[in-house]
């Protein structure tokens, strides 16, 4: 705890023509100041150690670094098992060597920082550095740690990393096989994340999930139909050799070069291109989006056609109707043609019955020619004037009665009925 004093004014100060004064000081008051805070302990690391403000500084600025670093090791990269093959590697056979393999990375391969590949070549060189195999009593073999320095150099540089992750293949993941079983996007996300690193076109579309829209994933296969890719494969040329004593060999390895670059390049579009055709052909969401497609040109067929098909069923039902009602007016017309065809017949019955009913019964005797063309022209004349009901029933009189005297009452009657004077053989 302090205690702040004002000072006193310098005797010989003495207040410039300009100043004005618009108010008077207060009285001081005395407060309990306590030191606390960050300042505070930097003054008082200062003053404990007899550092300058720049000596500190410095010396804060090289821990907060160092803790940087180590919170990266421990957080960011992890400690990978090396691999006893690369104790077996010959440093002039670098071009085939798995340099992430070399520096332990082989986890994060492509998608390794700047940062990272540093530290992994600080932790091997620490380890493997042949001065400190030495020291150790070990047999100085610096072929490994060229290997390593070798990888360091490939991969913090950008163009020749580039070069390297184009021709990667372990970096690669092979699409599944035809008759492999199991969920369409588990097996081929994996497939397209890796593909995904040679895009020009960042970031890449996800393969997304079975409930994805359509617009989704044709989006996705549009663009993997029109992939623009970076790798290159100069990483697989031919050593052009750095004499120029040999020019035309020169040029000659460096045109079969560019032309072995241009077939990697045609290869790997066309095996993109049947990748994402297998992938396409497999995807079960292409299928439902085609039945669901196919349902809705088939609802949009059938409400376009609902017109047209209630018009033809009003069509339809009219000539249905229609032949019908022809129909029944055939039968009627042939039931009163038949009907009028047995009345015809049955009056033609009766009148021959009315004809033959002199005869039947011979009331006239064993009439000659002559007579007998008298008596039909009469019952003729009777014929002509009976109407249905009194044919009728002369014919019945006739038919029924075997007498001759009655028989011959029922013309005689009906020819007084009818009122015909004309008859000779049945007047009253």
């Amino acid at each position: 705890m302090t205690t702040a004093t004002l000072l006193p004014l310098p005797a010989e100060w003495s207040a410039p023509e300009s100043f004005q004064a618009y108010a008077t000081i207060s009285s001081p008051s005395k407060r309990v100041i306590e030191p606390v805070g960050p300042g505070f302990l930097a003054h008082a690391r200062r003053t404990l150690r007899g550092r300058t403000w720049s000596e500190d500084e410095k010396i804060q600025a090289e821990k907060n670094v160092k803790k940087v670093v180590e919170n990266k090791d421990e957080i960011e990269l992890e400690d990978e098992p090396e691999d006893p093959s690369i104790f077996e590697l010959d440093a002039k056979d670098w071009k085939n060597q798995d340099h992430y393999m070399v520096l332990g990375l082989t986890k994060l391969r492509y998608n390794a920082t700047d940062d990272q590949i540093r530290i992994a070549h600080r932790r091997k060189v620490l380890k493997h550095h042949p001065d400190k195999k030495a020291a150790q009593g070990q047999i100085n073999e610096d072929s490994l740690f060229k290997c390593i320095q070798k990888a360091f150099e490939v991969l913090s540089d950008p163009v020749r990393r580039r070069q390297f992750d184009s021709v990667d293949k372990a970096a690669d993941v092979l699409p599944p096989k035809k008759n492999v079983k199991g969920d369409f996007i588990e097996l081929w996300a994996p497939v397209f994340a890796a593909e995904g690193r040679f895009s020009k076109t960042q970031p890449v579309p996800v393969l997304g999930t079975l409930e994805s829209p359509k617009t989704q994933v044709d989006a996705f296969y549009s663009f993997w139909y029109k992939f623009d890719s970076w790798r290159t494969f100069e990483y697989l040329d031919e050593d052009v050799p750095d004499d120029s004593s040999n020019r035309d060999n020169k040029r000659y390895i460096e045109k079969k070069n560019k032309a072995a670059r241009q077939k990697y390049k045609t290869d790997d579009t066309v095996r993109l291109r049947k990748l994402v055709d297998t992938a396409l052909a497999q995807d079960p969401r292409i299928k439902m989006f085609q039945d669901a497609e196919k349902k809705a040109r088939e609802q949009r067929k059938w409400e376009r056609e609902a017109g047209a098909r209630a018009a033809q069923q009003a069509k339809e039902e009219a000539e249905k109707k229609k032949a019908e009602e022809e129909r029944l007016a055939k039968e009627s017309q042939q039931a009163g043609k038949k009907a009028k065809e047995a009345a015809k017949n049955a009056k033609k019955k009766l009148k021959r019955t009315v004809r033959a009913g002199p005869k039947e019964v011979s009331y006239f005797g064993e009439a000659d020619s002559k007579v007998q063309e008298s008596i039909d022209a009469d019952v003729d004349a009777i014929l002509e004037k009976l109407n249905d009901t009194q044919l009728a029933d002369l014919a019945g009189k006739v038919s029924d009665n075997k007498d001759a005297a009655a028989v011959k009452a029922a013309y005689v009657a009906t020819a007084a009925e009818l009122k015909l004077s004309s008859v000779k053989y049945f007047s009253s």
